[in-house]
């Protein structure tokens, strides 16, 4: 099981000439679906001449949601080359959009399949590829004698306050790291006897 994912911070560009025809690549870094359509439309303003705004995302850690899109071009000869350079470069949370101006010679579809995947990939190459952190959301539970005690855990583990709730008994919503998980949540709970819960 992975700890980390490999990612863009920042939105980057390329323009890539093939038989007149350009193909500007765009790689984004997005959070969820709804970023998809934003950044689409976002490119359709830009390039309100252009036919084709072919793309394709992947989104989540564990769980893996995708789509390809070839937008007019013949059927897999965009969207799969696209979302084929994502997998090599072993991204997620990236949307990749290629944007086609026809120069006047056609390509055929063994062309177009070379340009939207080299596009591609010379866009990602543009990029800073980033690693990050895999979290996960706890939740303890614990008498307010106990405070020291956990906030000396949680200042030692570096885990992020996202939510708490101080009365006679507390109730605490921190966020760690996969990989810094089982070590936390052995000493809330064997050192501290905390009940401790996955969000």
């Amino acid at each position: 099981m992975k700890n980390t994912y490999r990612t863009f911070d920042v939105k980057s560009e390329y323009l890539l000439k093939e038989k007149q025809s350009k193909f500007y690549g765009y790689a984004f870094p997005i959070a969820g679906v709804e970023s998809v359509k934003s950044s689409l439309d976002s490119l359709k303003k830009t390039h309100y001449s252009a036919r084709h705004f072919c793309y394709a995302y992947q989104i989540g850690k564990q769980s893996i949601v995708y789509r390809v899109n070839d937008d007019g071009e013949p059927r897999n000869s965009a969207g799969i080359p696209i979302y084929g350079q994502i997998q090599s470069f072993d991204l997620t949370n990236v949307l990749i959009v290629v944007v086609r101006y026809f120069g006047g010679t056609k390509l055929g579809v063994g062309g177009l399949v070379s340009a939207y995947k080299e596009c591609a990939k010379l866009t990602i190459e543009s990029n800073t590829i980033i690693t990050k952190d895999i979290t996960i959301t706890i939740q303890i539970k614990f008498d307010y004698l106990l405070m020291n005690k956990v906030m000396r855990v949680i200042k030692e583990n570096n885990l992020k306050i996202l939510n708490q709730q101080m009365d006679t008994s507390c109730v605490f919503e921190l966020l760690t790291t996969r990989q810094n998980n089982d070590i936390v949540c052995d000493q809330f709970n064997r050192h501290l006897g905390i009940v401790i819960s996955i969000k």
